[in-house]
């Protein structure tokens, strides 16, 4: 089997079988292109099949000279799953990478924004350019909602319930989750659509995405980046930020404003709760406050 068939292969059964979104199976399949190149560099001709757990060690011994920790975890889990599907289909019997440990990666903490902050940022957008009203939209659906940046730019205007107070929306692996969303993003997003929105010619494919770019297209996740860095720079805020800031600053407060593990997973659509417990991490106050309210001992007898 040719290297190209097995990675058409394995990307059909990603789209199809397990429904990811077309930028998970880039990220899949550049994986597995590295390992391919690596292997042609070496001038060895070597179909999937025949790949070895030592050919494995010493392509990933090469990446990890130029490569983070966590980077290379991501690429190993990446080839793990596709000799997985080679299994699968019955083309090997044993993968290649099941012996192979992935380097231990350190928790980081995500960064977050104070609420003077997030204020501070929105209150720099020109609210009298054309793309004034779009952006403080944009902001605050980031930061209302919880979205990942994917599930804003996919955003239709169908998926918009205000009436029922909550958006669909349509998470990894094509998962649909229902946000409530607060009045305060309800009545931004109105405005978008009822003003400037209204006033662009849009194409006929993107007639239902609710923020468009001014040829009335889709936004790119580029885009986004872009507006939320350039609101930063003029806001002077030092923090490294980006569209994925906000989510983190939607969760964090809503922790240490009261809420529970459980309804954050939920409203920010993580599949396991050991991906919401980073948050934990976050406040020290905030578990200070808990363990003297709760625990028998912080009581003066």
């Amino acid at each position: 089997m040719k290297w190209e068939t097995a990675i058409n292969d394995f990307k059909n059964y990603l789209k199809i079988e397990r429904g990811l979104s077309d930028n998970s199976i880039v990220s899949y399949e550049n994986d597995i292109l590295k390992l391919s190149n690596f292997i042609l560099n070496k001038n060895k001709s070597i179909s999937p099949l025949k790949v070895s757990p030592d050919l494995i060690k010493e392509f990933i011994y090469s990446i990890s000279k130029s490569i983070s920790s966590s980077s290379q975890s991501r690429i190993i889990s990446g080839l793990r799953s596709f000799f997985e599907y080679l299994i699968f289909e019955k083309y090997i019997s044993n993968n290649p990478l099941s012996l192979i440990e992935s380097p231990r990666i350190s928790r980081k903490l995500p960064d977050t924004l104070t609420i003077k902050e997030i204020n501070t940022l929105a209150s720099k957008i020109d609210i009298n350019s054309s793309e004034g009203e779009r952006n403080t939209a944009i902001i605050e659906t980031l930061y209302g909602c919880g979205l990942r940046v994917s599930e804003l730019i996919s955003l239709q205007i169908s998926d918009l319930f205000f009436s029922e107070e909550f958006i669909k929306v349509t998470g990894k692996g094509n998962k649909q989750r229902l946000v409530p969303i607060n009045t305060m993003t309800k009545q931004v997003i109105t405005s978008y659509i009822d003003n400037s929105r209204k006033k662009l010619k849009i194409v006929e494919q993107f007639k239902d995405i609710l923020f468009l770019n001014r040829r009335g297209r889709a936004l790119t996740r580029a885009m986004i980046f872009t507006i939320v860095k350039n609101l930063a720079k003029q806001a002077n805020i030092k923090k490294i930020i980006s569209p994925h800031t906000f989510r983190h600053s939607f969760a964090t407060h809503l922790l240490e404003n009261g809420a529970d593990l459980k309804t954050i997973q939920q409203l920010l659509g993580h599949q396991s709760i050991t991906t919401t417990e980073i948050y934990m991490h976050i406040d020290n106050k905030m578990l200070i406050k808990v363990m003297n309210k709760f625990h028998p001992r912080s009581k003066i007898i």
